[in-house]
């Protein structure tokens, strides 16, 4: 699927390709994982924004085979990446295990939290370059294109300290925080997302 991005002005960027993820995009997919992994940026690299979960080639094996994973592509380089996967894919990390065990306390539009109504949406990373641009939106679209006939919630977390990526979502993409959390000395924000509204 290919997008022009507008503004109203003139086009920001072009030829935007949005593919549901295969195996031979892993090699792409670890390179922009490594650049902007939490734990290899520098303090003042972090306050623009990190991922914190690292994948393995098996991790992304698996997520592949479920048709979880999301990319955008310009000129065939992977820029962007959003992950999208059942709660059983992700509880291997203890992290997803402790918001499963929170499940009974959290609600969305007045419906219960639950690993069949819902999934863990991200991380999603984007390209430097490529950031401003709208593409968010858009692979976030495609993303709840082929996501909303499994789910009707989507569900995340964001690091409290990631505050490019809270904006992002709140002010964007129009997601709700409906909780909070703590983990491994790190405080969290819950986010849901109704699947059957657009975000474009």
């Amino acid at each position: 699927m290919q997008f022009c991005i507008f503004t109203t002005k003139k086009m920001i960027l072009d030829d935007i390709t949005l593919q549901v993820a295969k195996i031979a995009d892993i090699s792409g997919v670890l390179k922009l994982q490594d650049r902007y992994l939490f734990a290899n940026l520098s303090e003042q690299e972090k306050a623009g924004g990190f991922v914190t979960t690292p994948f393995t080639v098996a991790q992304l094996t698996d997520v592949i085979d479920q048709k979880g994973l999301f990319l955008a592509k310009h000129n065939d380089k992977i820029i962007a990446y959003c992950f999208a996967a059942s709660w059983q894919y992700f509880e291997q990390w203890p992290i997803f295990a402790h918001m499963i065990a929170l499940f009974p306390e959290w609600s969305f539009q007045n419906e219960e939290i639950t690993v069949d109504n819902s999934f863990q949406y991200g991380p999603i990373c984007i390209e430097i370059p490529y950031r401003g641009k709208g593409i968010i939106n858009v692979l976030v679209e495609f993303m709840r294109q082929n996501m909303v006939a499994r789910y009707p919630i989507a569900v995340t977390f964001i690091n409290k300290i990631n505050v490019p990526s809270f904006k992002a979502h709140t002010e964007k993409l129009n997601w709700k925080v409906i909780a909070e959390f703590g983990f491994n000395q790190n405080a969290y924000y819950v986010l849901a997302l109704d699947m059957n509204v657009v975000v474009l």
